[in-house]
């Protein structure tokens, strides 16, 4: 990602909607969302503070799922768990328990501590598994744009998980930002200023060996975080020997990935389907 550039247009409902990585919360409010499914949690604190929060989305039916953590996007600066109910349920209704949290933002933070709040979501999830009809060891973490970001980062980088990551099978990045220095934009600067080494701030960088299987999804269209991103962590990642599907999307953007999962809009690309073939994969 050398540039942030700017998004193309999606649509009027869409550019209400989600302007700028936005929470989606009209879009969110408006769309249709899979049956069968249930919250069985909302606002649990897994951290201190208004932004250490959790919703939990999971099938009707008692079990023992695998378990899928997605981090929303909105670049590292806004967001909140609110808007994603349709990315909940529909995963849900694939046989998934999801887990959406808050995270702590800019300017209340910088890296890493966002990284950290992603971390804390991961082991309160794994501990309260059980009651949420999950398998504590059958996780994969997603996300999308800046969500996407750190999802790479628990995967890349086993500082930040320590043991739990033992238990996540694989991630999952929707147009994720994977290699963006100089920090040239406002918005990296802001978030990623000042860090001692900057180099350790990359996933592109700081991917080992053992990273985590991953699928990695960009629409074509995308001028906010351009798919190269996604197309030199694959080459980097393959490169070590980590298995990797590579997944784009004709005439989707930015926020279009994301939208296409949703009900009314999933015959734009397989957005849903390929997530959910990945993670069944990974987590069988």
């Amino acid at each position: 990602m050398r540039r942030l550039g700017r998004r193309g247009a999606l649509g009027a409902m869409l550019a209400l909607a989600s302007a700028a990585c936005s929470p989606l919360l009209l879009f969110n409010g408006l769309t249709p969302k899979d049956g069968g499914t249930v919250r069985l949690v909302h606002d649990a604190a897994f951290a201190p503070g208004p932004r250490g929060t959790i919703d939990i989305y999971a099938p009707k039916a008692p079990g023992r799922y695998p378990i899928i953590v997605f981090f929303y996007g909105g670049s590292w600066n806004s967001g909140t768990k609110q808007g994603y109910a349709f990315v909940g349920r529909a995963l849900a209704a694939q046989g998934f328990v999801v887990a959406i949290p808050d995270y702590r933002l800019v300017p209340e933070v910088r890296f890493p501590d966002f990284l950290r709040d992603h971390a804390a979501a991961v082991r309160w999830v794994r501990v309260h598994a059980a009651t949420l009809h999950g398998d504590p060891d059958r996780l994969v973490l997603a996300g999308h744009s800046a969500g996407a970001y750190g999802a790479a980062m628990l995967a890349v980088d086993p500082q930040w998980l320590g043991a739990d990551r033992r238990a996540v099978r694989g991630w999952i990045g929707l147009a994720g930002p994977y290699d963006f220095l100089p920090l040239d934009q406002p918005v990296t600067e802001a978030a990623f200023g000042g860090t001692p080494d900057l180099r350790a701030t990359q996933p592109l960088l700081v991917a080992i060996a053992d990273t985590l299987p991953a699928l990695l999804a960009t629409g074509d269209d995308d001028t906010l975080v351009r798919p190269r991103n996604s197309d030199r962590l694959a080459e980097r990642l393959t490169s070590l020997g980590v298995t990797v599907e590579r997944r784009r999307y004709a005439k989707l953007g930015h926020v279009g990935i994301l939208t296409a999962i949703a009900r009314p809009l999933r015959g734009r690309a397989p957005v849903l389907a390929d997530m959910v073939r990945f993670a069944s994969r990974v987590t069988r």
